[in-house]
């Protein structure tokens, strides 16, 4: 479980493809930090780090992963988002986060206004998938308010901090994003369906 609370970002320096799977060796800050079989975020993915050498730590993506997410879009070189599993003794600065991506969104529009950015996703909607306005999305692992969900598309707003110290700042229009729906707002969907039968 995590709170989209993004702690650093990494680095991808190395992707080795192993039949189906990719191995992604990652540095950041909490790398000599982590621990094997540890669960950590990488851009809202929940992958288990299997290596620890040198400042670096290596998780494994499945087919299922690479096909559901845009994982398998990084090359080396690229910026990730990184977080911990949540501590059962920390504050709980964002929301339920999972790391269990629902599906993609492309990034349509990017509005500066005034010290904050305001960005615009698409992506295609089903029934169990559910945004209200001022409720919770996970974007490539940080915990955003909707803003404005309008059929297959909605906005987010991006404050400086964030913006600096999150990947957003290299989101440009037709990025494809990770998206994560706020998991209370599922299960009440999925209930709801079932009453209805």
């Amino acid at each position: 479980m995590f709170t989209g609370i993004i702690e650093v970002l990494g680095k991808v320096e190395r992707i080795e493809k192993e039949g189906t799977n990719v191995h992604y060796t990652v540095s950041c800050s909490l790398s000599n930090e982590f621990k094997i079989d540890q669960s950590v975020s990488h851009n809202g993915v929940c992958l288990t780090v299997i290596e620890l050498a040198d400042g670096q730590h290596t998780v494994t993506a499945i087919e299922e992963t690479l096909n559901r997410t845009n994982i398998g879009d990084l090359k080396e070189g690229d910026i990730v988002n990184i977080e911990r599993a949540m501590s059962a003794s920390a504050r709980f600065d964002g929301h339920f986060v999972q790391g269990h991506v629902d599906t993609t969104a492309k990034c349509i529009a990017i509005e500066v206004a005034d010290g904050s950015w305001y960005y615009t996703f698409q992506y295609a909607v089903k029934p169990e998938w559910l945004l209200v306005d001022k409720g919770s999305i996970c974007i490539n692992g940080v915990s955003l308010t909707v803003v404005e969900p309008k059929g297959d598309t909605f906005s987010v707003a991006i404050i400086p901090y964030t913006y600096e110290n999150t990947i957003f700042k290299n989101i440009e229009i037709n990025t494809t994003v990770n998206l994560e729906f706020d998991v209370i707002g599922k299960y009440i969907t999925k209930y709801m369906a079932l009453y209805q039968k």
